[in-house]
C-alpha cells in the first residue's frame, strides 16, 4: 500500500459522502458535494502521477484504479438521473432535460462490461490497467459531472439573490454548453474506449498469440 495506492483507497471511501451529499435538498450540501467531487476526481490525476514518477506501479493500484473510478461514476451519475427528474424547474440538465435511461445503459453497461473482461483477463494471468481512451473517457465524464454538480446550487442560490446581468447570462451560457457538450463527448468515448479495450486484448478473445 504505497501512497497512489492509499489515495486511490481514499478516494473510494469519500464516494458515499458524494453520494448523499449530491441528493440532499440544501444547497451547502449541494456545494459539498462538488467540492468532495473535485478532491476526488483531482486524486485521480494525483496519484497516476506519483505511480508513474516514482515508479510506484503495482498490480494494486491497477486494480483498485478503475473500482475507483467506477464507485465515483455511480456515486454521481446515480444522483444525477434522480434529480433530473424532480420537475422543480432546478434539476434539468441544460439542453439534454432529464438525463436520458440509454445514455446510463451506455456507460453503466461497458463498465460492467469491462469489469467482466478484467475479471476473465486476470483468471488468465493478465492485469488490465486503465488505458489512455479509458482515462480521456473518465476526463469528460469528471467535466460533465464536475460542471453539473456546481450547476445545481449555483442556479438555486442565482435564484435567491436574484442574480442577472451580462456576466451572469454569458457565465450561464457558457456553463450549460460546457454541461451538455461534456455529456455527449462522454457518451461518445465511453462506447470507443469499450472498442480501444476489446482490440487491445482482443487475443484474450481469439485465444491467439
Amino acid at each position: 500500500m504505497n501512497l497512489p495506492n492509499v489515495i486511490t483507497v481514499a478516494r473510494i471511501v469519500v464516494c458515499p459522502a458524494i453520494f448523499y451529499l449530491a441528493l440532499s435538498p440544501g444547497t451547502l450540501s449541494r456545494y459539498s458535494a462538488f467540492v468532495l467531487f473535485l478532491a476526488a476526481a483531482l486524486s485521480d490525476v494525483w496519484d497516476g502521477h506519483l505511480a508513474r514518477k516514482h515508479g510506484w506501479i503495482t498490480d494494486t493500484g491497477k486494480l483498485l484504479d478503475p473500482i475507483a473510478d467506477k464507485l465515483l461514476l455511480a456515486s454521481t451519475f446515480v444522483p444525477i438521473f434522480l434529480i433530473s427528474r424532480r420537475m422543480d424547474g432546478f434539476s434539468e440538465l441544460p439542453w439534454w432535460g432529464t438525463l436520458p435511461v440509454w445514455v446510463v445503459v451506455v456507460v453503466f453497461g461497458r463498465e460492467l462490461f469491462v469489469t467482466l473482461f478484467r475479471g476473465y483477463a486476470a483468471r488468465r494471468g493478465v492485469v488490465i490497467a486503465a488505458g489512455r481512451s479509458g482515462k480521456q473517457k473518465a476526463l469528460s465524464q469528471n467535466f460533465f459531472v464536475g460542471g453539473l454538480l456546481l450547476w445545481y446550487p449555483l442556479q438555486r442560490t442565482a435564484d435567491v439573490a436574484g442574480w442577472s446581468g451580462w456576466l451572469w447570462s454569458t457565465w450561464l451560457s457558457f456553463h450549460s454548453t460546457l454541461i451538455a457538450v461534456t455529456l455527449g463527448l462522454a457518451v461518445v468515448l465511453t462506447v470507443l474506449s469499450m472498442c480501444d479495450y476489446l482490440w487491445r486484448y482482443r487475443t484474450l478473445i481469439t485465444g491467439s498469440r
